[in-house]
């Protein structure tokens, strides 16, 4: 799997699932809509539907465990945030949901800019700028064996089905 797209920049550190998507819309248990209200109390992000990457600052994602705010990028549009740190329960909540959080060091966050063509290979691991380096990206070998293959856990379960059911006649 691979894709390229403009970045958005968010350069600021400590953006915590509040500001990504508010307490007001945590309500729903639908995925479907819940992007038009990303960042809603952070107009100043001047973010905008069209790019799949987001770059932000260092510790993105911090405060509650919401996963409503995975759910809000996601179906804004966007396949990857780049930041130099996530915060654990966001980063597992992302690779849950097919979600790429991608961490860079801080060299590689400095040559990010708001509308920079970036290239994800999520089979080989690499962040790719425009006119840039290269640079590789860690993700667990089960959580990129279900982004390129568009599975949750209970998919990945159920891929195995069949395995699973010899296993359990043979008693």
């Amino acid at each position: 799997m691979k894709f390229t797209s403009k970045a958005v920049l968010v350069p600021q550190e400590n953006i915590d699932t509040d500001q990504i998507i508010p307490a007001r819309f945590l309500k729903t248990t639908d995925k479907v809509g819940i992007g038009d209200h990303l960042f809603e109390d952070r107009p100043d992000f001047g973010v905008k539907r069209g790019s799949q990457i987001l770059v932000a600052g260092d510790n993105f994602g911090c405060g509650s465990s919401r996963e409503h705010a995975v759910w809000a990028l996601v179906d804004f549009g966007f396949k990857a945030v780049v930041s130099t740190s996530f915060a654990d329960i966001f980063r597992q909540n992302s690779l849950k949901n097919g979600f790429l959080p991608i961490v860079v060091d801080r060299q590689t966050h400095a040559l990010l800019n708001a509308g920079t063509n970036l290239t994800v290979d999520v089979d080989n691991q690499t962040l790719s700028i425009e006119g840039g380096p290269t640079v590789k990206f860690p993700i667990d070998s089960f959580s990129k064996t279900c982004i390129l293959e568009n599975l949750d856990e209970i998919g990945y379960v159920l891929k195995h089905d069949a395995a699973i059911a010899g296993f359990e006649s043979r008693g």
